[in-house]
Parts: C-alpha cells; sequence; structure tokens
C-alpha cells in the first residue's frame, strides 16, 4: 500500500490492494468504498500530491482465519502541489484484512491523523 501511495497514488494498483467492498477512511482526506470509489479518490490525490514518502513503524497484527487487523504508525513528507506547500504529518493506520482468493486484501483502512506540519 505504501509504495503504491508514493508512485503518486497510482488509482488502479490502489484498487488492486482492497476486498472488491473494502474502505478506504481518511478523515479529513475523505472516504471511499469499492474499487470504483477508491480509484476515483485516489486519482485526486494523484493530483494534489505530487509527493509523499511513508515510512511506517510498529507494526501490531493479529491474524485469526482469512481475517487480522493491523495498526502501524506514519510519519512522512508530502508535497501538496494544490495549496503549494510541503508538509510533514503523522498518523496511524487501523487497518482490517481479509483473504480473497488466497490474497491478503485491506477490508476496511483507517487513517487516524495525529499531527500536520506546514499547513
Amino acid at each position: 500500500y505504501c509504495d503504491i501511495c508514493d508512485d503518486l497514488h497510482n488509482p488502479d494498483r490502489i484498487a488492486s490492494v482492497f476486498a472488491k467492498d473494502g474502505i478506504w477512511e481518511g478523515g479529513e482526506f475523505g472516504q471511499a468504498k469499492g474499487h470504483e470509489a477508491i480509484r476515483h479518490l485516489f486519482s485526486g490525490f494523484r493530483d494534489q500530491f505530487s509527493f509523499s514518502q511513508h515510512n511506517i513503524m510498529n507494526p501490531i497484527i493479529e491474524v485469526d482465519g482469512d481475517r487480522a487487523t493491523g495498526s502501524w504508525y506514519i510519519v512522512g513528507p508530502w508535497d501538496d502541489a494544490k495549496q503549494n506547500k510541503k508538509i510533514w504529518m503523522t498518523a496511524k493506520y487501523n487497518d482490517d484484512y481479509v483473504k480473497v482468493g488466497g490474497e491478503w486484501k485491506y477490508q476496511h483502512l483507517r487513517v487516524e491523523i495525529r499531527f500536520v506540519a506546514g499547513r
């Protein structure tokens, strides 16, 4: 997921890591459910953020059969091209995963923004 975000938020690649009815929930950055809505949301991010670097740490993952939960902390720089600003953000990801056809997919990815500098 983070590699895809740092690849200019590639909408098709992003949708591919979510279950068909998966949800991306990002607070002030919006929410989308399902592949088409996620593609549309990330197309906008592609226009807004000309650079991002997701630095992920402290993973906590719990697996229960074909379902799992995970939490991660993120800190990183973003170049907000629309506002012509460089920002730093910290956040926590709280995720639900589901195994589909032998592959792990996001069922629900939640971004809990904690701090933004440079706005």
